[in-house]
């Protein structure tokens, strides 16, 4: 099984490259910790989407220390790499986003595969779910996974953020999936922006949000190129700053009747580094759970 990390965004918000910031004394990232879960419920194959300039920082910093433990491969999100007849607009500089990431591996990639952020901190029973999905496949249909989220273990105390608000029917599937980029923390609840940007709109706790956490066949590499295709043909959007979400392409196939997505639930709480002022918490929660016993002092000595 393979394990994708989405790392190609630089964190604007955050005010650097939060993927290489470490979360511990010994140097640690959180994508050291996602990837050490990985390993421990039977991932054996690592693929970095990054961008291309980025490549010796990241064989660096991460890749000759875990090199040894799992096999790694890089992949590189340009925005020109786009379906036949597509090419990229005037004025465009940054990539079209993690839908096209994931486009990005379609020659590297030839396993069931899991996707999640590289600065996200997921936990281990969520790689432990991924895993058994993914190894024990359908065999009368494409069904992908997600690992789902409560809401209220997903906000920070310090900004917005965005997540995939999620409905699941009766059998724990998935029913819709929609992107809300402007979520806040409430007292009793969350709220987002709607789209017109002008009313907060209340959300309870306990919603099931995406964290870009998903199990795929391989099928859907495929059908990306159908959505990456709808999305870039479509003259609405703003062709300098639109983006094709990873969560929007999956409803797309799940619509199109190409694809089930298994919904399983997570009661874990998130850990990431939105904004610098997560940091701290971040670094707790963590040592806290080396001190627990979870994680070892250092993970790859």
């Amino acid at each position: 099984m393979t394990l994708v990390i989405l790392a190609a965004g630089m964190g604007s918000r955050y005010g650097g490259m939060k993927q290489l910031d470490p979360m511990t004394d010994h140097g640690e990232f959180i994508i050291d910790f996602s990837i050490y879960d990985a390993i421990r419920a039977g991932f054996d194959h690592v693929v970095f989407i990054i961008k291309e300039e980025n490549l010796e920082l990241f064989r660096e910093s991460i890749g000759k220390r875990i090199e040894k433990k799992i096999r790694v491969s890089y992949a590189f999100q340009k925005a020109d790499d786009l379906p036949a007849g597509f090419s990229v607009p005037e004025g465009r500089i940054k990539p079209w986003g993690t839908a096209q990431a994931i486009y990005c591996v379609r020659d590297i990639v030839k396993d069931p595969f899991a996707v999640i952020n590289a600065d996200d901190f997921y936990g281990r029973d969520t790689f432990l779910q991924l895993a058994k999905h993914l190894s024990s496949p359908s065999k009368n249909e494409v069904v992908h996974c997600m690992v789902g989220f409560r809401l209220g273990n997903t906000l920070t105390e310090n900004g917005t953020v965005s997540r995939g608000y999620c409905i699941v029917d009766e059998n724990g599937m998935l029913d819709s999936v929609t992107e809300l980029t402007k979520i806040k923390k409430k007292a009793d609840c969350a709220a987002y922006l709607d789209a017109d940007g002008e009313t907060w709109i209340d959300l309870p706790f306990d919603s099931i949000v995406s964290m870009n956490c998903w199990g795929f066949t391989t099928e859907i590499l495929g059908e990306l190129e159908k959505d990456l295709i709808d999305f870039l043909a479509d003259t609405a959007k703003d062709p300098l700053k639109s983006e094709c979400y990873l969560p929007m392409a999956v409803d797309a196939q799940r619509k199109r009747g190409c694809c089930k997505v298994r919904v399983y639930p997570t009661s874990s709480v998130w850990q990431g580094v939105t904004y610098a002022e997560d940091k701290p918490g971040v670094k707790s929660a963590i040592r806290a759970l080396i001190e627990q016993g979870e994680y070892p002092e250092q993970l790859w000595k």
